[in-house]
C-alpha cells in the first residue's frame, strides 16, 4: 500500500479577503517577523503574486524574494503588500497577563 503524502499549504485554504486579513493578524499577533513574512507569502500566493505585486507597485520577483523564508523585506514592502491585500498595520497596546 503505498502513501501520498502531500505538503500542507496555507494558501489553499485562504478564500476570502477576511479570511486572509484574520490569518494575518493572528500572526502578526505572534511578534514573530518570521511568521508575519511567511504569513504575507502565504496570502499573496492565495491571491495571485503577480496581482498583489501589480498593486503593491512592486515587482513580482522581488516580491517572490522579498516574501520567501530566506527574504528580508523592507517595511515599506511590508507595508505596500498589506494595504494591496486591503488590510491596513494599526498598533494597539499589549495586554500583560493579571
Amino acid at each position: 500500500m503505498t502513501i501520498t503524502v502531500r505538503r500542507w499549504d496555507a494558501s489553499d485554504y485562504l478564500e476570502t479577503t477576511d479570511d486572509m486579513l484574520a490569518y494575518l493578524d493572528e500572526a502578526a499577533r505572534t511578534g514573530d517577523p518570521q511568521l508575519l513574512q511567511a504569513a504575507l507569502g502565504d496570502i499573496a500566493k492565495a491571491k495571485g503574486m503577480t496581482d498583489i505585486a501589480r498593486t503593491a507597485g512592486v515587482g513580482r520577483e522581488s516580491l517572490y524574494k522579498s516574501l520567501s523564508t530566506t527574504g528580508n523585506p523592507s517595511f515599506q514592502t511590508i507595508a505596500k503588500v498589506i494595504e494591496a491585500l486591503g488590510g491596513q498595520i494599526t498598533i494597539t497596546p499589549k495586554h500583560q497577563a493579571a
